[in-house]
């Protein structure tokens, strides 16, 4: 009985003293989510939420994390997205335990939760997360149908080329497709497509939703956002079905993702109440 007791303790002191580097914004919200934000040691730049996120030690960018500073924080475990496979191979070489999760697109957000309460032993707060984000999909349906949207990814100022949309195979396809609509952009092309003004013009979408975080500290307005669509060929410059949504959270395929459901929804019955008027 003494023995198991130890073993118990053991067992606990070590899941309570694991070190995790979180090297993406959307991995670092999960596992604060889960309960298990002061086990994070390491996050990147743009890690910023919640505010506790904000001291935790930054170890580089997105794209390009530091090694050093990494092995400087003496992590346990370093958990991250696919486009670090190369660290992954490195800190494993080096005897520290990496997880690689996939969080791209609905399915693989909601079993990327799962793997994370699983592996911080916090099984139930994930299988909350889960169903309420499940809660907010299912409240978009039956609002429209039918509809072509196109979500719009940056501050354009001018629609000539280099404009970023949401392609088939990323989390905000789904969202379009579970609320009963379709992707204004219909292309093999996956992640975020790079369009042109003739591309944009052919996909003459019903509703366009521009994700322009931060917009306001850019200098840039509603108008300076709005105005080039509506100088376009395309039906929404004369319904002006044109929405900005300038939120961080917009971008981040994390816990809070429920709020970009919620801010989805009101456009999308907004959209309804400018179709009933006469």
């Amino acid at each position: 009985m003494i023995r198991f007791i130890i073993v118990l303790c053991l067992t606990l002191s070590s899941q309570a003293n694991e070190r995790i580097i979180a090297l993406s914004p959307a991995i670092n919200e999960i596992i604060f989510a889960l309960g298990a934000g002061e086990q994070v040691v390491g996050n990147t730049t743009y890690s910023t939420y919640p505010e506790a996120a904000q001291k935790v030690a930054k170890v580089g960018g997105y794209f390009e994390p530091n090694l050093e500073k990494i092995l400087l924080l003496n992590p346990t475990l370093v958990i991250m997205q696919d486009n670090n496979l190369k660290l992954a191979k490195q800190l494993n070489q080096l005897g520290i335990q990496t997880k690689v999760v996939d969080i791209d697109t609905i399915p693989h957000i909601r079993d990327s939760i799962l793997v994370l309460g699983k592996l911080l032993h916090q099984e139930t707060k994930a299988e909350a997360i889960i169903n309420d984000i499940d809660t907010h999909l299912e409240a978009l349906k039956n609002i429209v149908s039918d509809k072509k949207i196109l979500i719009v990814i940056g501050h354009n100022t001018a629609l000539v080329k280099q404009i970023f949309v949401a392609g088939q195979n990323l989390y905000f396809n789904d969202i379009i497709e579970a609320s009963g609509n379709h992707n204004a952009l219909q292309s093999t092309r996956t992640g975020q497509p790079i369009l042109n003004q003739e591309n944009i013009i052919s996909t003459d979408p019903d509703i366009v939703i521009l994700l322009a975080h931060a917009m306001k500290e850019k200098g840039l307005t509603t108008y300076d956002l709005i105005k080039p669509w509506k100088d376009l060929p395309i039906k929404v410059a004369d319904t002006e079905q044109i929405y900005i949504i300038d939120k961080e959270y917009a971008g981040i395929p994390s816990d809070r993702l429920v709020l970009f459901l919620e801010d989805f929804q009101k456009i999308l019955e907004q959209y309804k109440t400018a179709l009933s008027k006469p």
